[in-house]
């Protein structure tokens, strides 16, 4: 997962969903996406794992606006929000477990 971003935060609002306690894991997600099933998978897994994070997927159709404003431009996109709902960390495409944990590690 690499590429820093910073910009006004997301928020439980905005996302339709309420946000970790400690980071979220944001994944933009389209109906027809095998790697989006890898990465629910993953991304859930990783937030079982790890107390206080939160798994949010959106559907990137349904959500157009969010996903021009934030210049999503394939599925799977993962973003990492710290606490405050700050994106920390993005990737496109299916991440690896340790990248996710490792992504989680700056974020919190």
């Amino acid at each position: 997962m690499d590429g820093q971003e910073q910009g006004g935060p997301l928020d439980a609002a905005r996302l339709g969903a309420e946000l970790g306690e400690r980071a979220t894991l944001v994944q933009f997600s389209s109906a027809f996406c095998q790697p989006c099933r890898a990465t629910r998978r993953t991304l859930a897994e990783v937030a079982g794992m790890v107390e206080g994070v939160a798994h949010v997927e959106i559907d990137a159709e349904a959500h157009l606006g969010l996903v021009r404003e934030l210049g999503i431009s394939r599925t799977p996109t993962v973003l990492v929000l710290d606490a405050d709902g700050r994106i920390v960390r993005r990737a496109a495409g299916q991440p690896r477990t340790v990248d996710v944990v490792a992504a989680l590690g700056q974020a919190m």
